[in-house]
């Protein structure tokens, strides 16, 4: 483990998978070790599509998520994100919705006032699939 020493930001991500793949931290953890070589799953909270949220990388533990930001950031990845066609897609759950705003709110009570941002606010990417600000204010 690399404990990260500051936390600045939650980086809200997307696992960019279609709707009738319901997966979660197994299948996302093969990924990232398998296929990118990584210690272990980037992300710290995965929400799955059912709203279970399941426990990635230890929470004070540096993630592997958002290129120049692990070291002062929080990834949460929800489940989905993709459409049929492979584009961008806000496909996310009732329940992911209800689990995700849960799950802010108990990390910001460990990390008093966190930003929250989108991946997209950082990276050339279109993850997390939605607009992180336009929801947080909406």
């Amino acid at each position: 483990m690399e404990p990260r020493k500051s936390t600045e930001s939650i980086v809200i991500h997307c696992s960019a998978t279609k709707p009738t793949m319901d997966i979660g931290l197994n299948e996302i953890r093969k990924w990232h070790v398998k296929e990118n070589g990584w210690r272990d799953v980037g992300y710290h909270y995965i929400v799955r599509r059912n709203g279970e949220v399941e426990l990635g990388r230890r929470h004070d533990d540096t993630g592997a998520h958002a290129a120049g930001y692990n070291h002062k950031t929080i990834g949460v990845c929800m489940v989905g994100g993709m459409a049929d066609d492979n584009s961008a897609e806000n496909n996310f759950t009732d329940k992911q919705w209800t689990a995700v705003k849960d799950l802010l709110n108990q990390i910001k009570v460990d990390y008093p006032g966190l930003k929250i941002i989108g991946h997209n606010e950082i990276s050339s990417k279109e993850c997390p699939s939605f607009d992180v600000q336009e929801w947080l204010n909406g």
